[in-house]
């Protein structure tokens, strides 16, 4: 019995050794488990929401290792006269066959409704392919690098278009379309916060090690897009919705009530009526199209900025600091912007999304205009807070717009162009911010100008909407 009893009784040794992997188990688990809690409460896990948080999380990972390895190689590796002459490049090859392609992508992906859930495993599997092959060019910055990195923007935004389309489908009971954004955007945000500075650990290994951890996170990806529920993939009552209707009283600049046509009848000897056509977004109302354009703004001020204080950094840092701080610095102060502005979208929920979207513009219009007239570097951090919690909350709040005012069943292709509508602005943004002379008050005034233009283009209609009211109060 006592021999018996010995062999039950685990030693010290044994005892030792579970104790230790428990401990080194406990914070993975426990972060892990932490992570499932706060991306599945209140009814996320159920809808399936949960599981659309946890991918966007990987998809924003992935692509920020992908932009450390492309900024070393592209931006920080050479002079700053070859490293304008590359970037110029990059645009080149690969933005202006996006500005091709971008108008494509929505309607493509408007033709598999039954296959959201391989669209989105094919844009992360296309990127773990397109990471390997980027890392044996990574290091020399031989031109075979661009094509490979347009089909990565391609395939990114190829993502959003469908993520966008796929949120309507996953909401929980209870729960606005702008909290449900709120939360994917977050977890975008904290897992990008997370991953830059594994990247950049891994550029000092290498700089194909970057890309590596991107080919890993994305596998990783392709396997979670086919985890979500198999409702994310069906079509029920979905239409093909058109960004205008030219014959929806092309004389008015928006509409107040939808416009409602008459059933078709059919026609004699069995032959079959003629088909409806969609109704365009014009038809539902102008806060959406207004809305689109002050959202513009927004996206092509962040591409403008992105490029062009990344020249202007590097030639001129902030006093007493290197180039790659001072973009730090205004980095971290968008990123911040951004995450504040998504809480704050939150927050607010739907509340009056057109007075929202109109004084962010407006906020945004005038941190610019500060920012040309009395420009320093701490000028140039504010900016970048401001432009990035405008963005945020603007995007939230044309969310809830489309929510409220599109029908249901033209919904998610509704999504689907106006978030390539937005990806073509940041696009013609950065063209500009390449293109311009690096001159400190010149670009905070063409900055200032963006916004101008967006808000004598939406500001007035956006506001006489508000006045109005909806005809559609359906936002929850």
């Amino acid at each position: 019995m006592t021999g018996a009893r010995s062999h039950d009784v685990p030693g010290p040794l044994r005892r030792a050794g579970r104790a230790t992997g428990r401990a080194l188990r406990t914070p993975f688990t426990g972060t892990a488990r932490g992570i499932r809690k706060a991306t599945h409460a209140h009814g996320a896990g159920e809808s399936g929401l949960g599981k659309l948080i946890e991918l966007h999380a990987v998809n924003g990972a992935g692509d920020v290792m992908i932009t450390v390895a492309l900024a070393s190689t592209v931006f920080f590796s050479v002079p700053t006269d070859e490293a304008r002459g590359r970037v110029a490049l990059y645009l080149a090859i690969t933005m202006a066959p996006f500005t091709l392609l971008a108008p494509v992508i929505g309607p493509l992906l408007d033709r598999l409704p039954h296959g959201r859930r391989a669209a989105m495993a094919g844009a992360m599997l296309a990127r773990a392919l397109l990471a390997i092959t980027m890392s044996g060019a990574v290091a020399t910055g031989g031109l075979e690098l661009y094509p490979a990195a347009l089909g990565v923007l391609v395939s990114s935004k190829a993502y959003g278009v469908v993520r966008s389309a796929v949120v309507p489908r996953l909401l929980p009971p209870k729960f606005s379309l702008v909290k449900a954004n709120s939360r994917v955007t977050l977890a975008g945000l904290l897992a990008t916060g997370v991953a830059a500075p594994i990247g950049a650990g891994l550029q000092t290994i290498g700089s194909a090690w970057p890309l590596y951890g991107a080919c890993a996170i994305f596998i990783v990806g392709t396997f979670l897009a086919f985890t979500m529920p198999p409702k994310v993939d069906s079509a029920k009552g979905e239409r093909r919705a058109r960004l205008i209707d030219p014959q929806d009283h092309p004389h008015l600049p928006h509409l107040p009530e939808p416009v409602r046509r008459p059933a078709p009848k059919p026609k004699r000897n069995g032959e079959k009526p003629p088909r409806e056509r969609p109704p365009g977004l014009r038809s539902v109302g102008g806060s959406v199209l207004h809305g689109l354009q002050a959202n513009a703004a927004h996206r092509a001020l962040s591409g403008f900025l992105i490029f062009f204080l990344a020249f202007l950094l590097r030639e001129h840092p902030m006093a007493g600091q290197s180039a790659a701080v001072s973009l730090a610095i205004v980095g971290v102060s968008a990123g911040v912007g951004n995450a504040c502005g998504t809480a704050v979208g939150a927050w607010l929920r739907a509340r009056g999304p057109e007075v929202i979207v109109a004084t962010v513009l407006t906020l945004a219009l005038g941190t610019a205009v500060l920012a040309a007239v009395f420009f320093s570097t701490a000028a140039v951090a504010v900016l970048g807070a401001v432009a990035g919690f405008t963005q945020a909350l603007s995007k939230l709040s044309l969310d809830a717009m489309i929510q409220r005012d599109v029908p249901e069943e033209v919904r998610t292709s509704a999504f689907a162009r106006s978030e390539t509508l937005l990806q073509m602005a940041w696009v013609v943004g950065g063209g500009i911010g390449i293109a311009l002379p690096l001159n400190a008050v010149l670009g905070m005034s063409v900055a200032a100008g963006i916004l101008a233009l967006g808000a004598a283009a939406s500001v007035r209609g956006l506001l006489g909407a508000a006045r109005r009211g909806s005809p559609h109060p359906r936002v929850a």
